[in-house]
């Protein structure tokens, strides 16, 4: 499968703001707004286009913002109600399949399956389990330095 750039950055700019939701301290009473310059470095994005990639992601509803000093961007809803499937339909502009030509292909039904199967576990995946898995992998890991 192959993706976009755009798209492969606006998945991990959503990513980077879920982790920071879900570091949030129990009872914490909102998400602090990210700098675009914190992301943009924890996810090696070009910080002009990532500026452009959240202008898209804000009107498709995904994140939020706040200017000022104190300023920046945050989820505009909980990661576990966001899925990677949703992110990239709205990042491409994709309605529906790639795939429906209505020319007779041999191979027609088979891909139509493909991309179904693929869409089901996009769409079935949620930031706020990616972001938890994460965590949880980085917390596992831990060196021997012996020799």
């Amino acid at each position: 499968m192959n993706i976009s750039v755009k798209s492969e950055y606006a998945l991990k700019a959503v990513f980077d703001l879920a982790v920071q939701y879900l570091g949030l301290p129990p009872g914490s009473p909102a998400m602090p707004p990210v700098k675009i310059a914190d992301i943009a470095a924890r996810q090696k994005i070009p910080q002009k286009f990532l500026e452009l990639i959240l202008a898209g992601l804000k009107q498709s509803g995904f994140v939020d913002s706040r200017r000022g000093a104190e300023g920046g961007y945050l989820l505009a809803k909980s990661p576990d109600s966001i899925t990677v499937g949703e992110v990239l339909r709205a990042v491409e502009n994709v309605k529906g399949h790639p795939r429906n030509s209505k020319i007779a292909d041999p191979f027609g039904d088979v891909w139509r399956r493909v991309d179904q199967a693929i869409s089901d576990v996009l769409d079935q995946t949620s930031f706020g389990d990616m972001a938890r898995s994460w965590k949880e992998k980085q917390t596992h890991y831990i060196p021997n330095w012996e020799i």
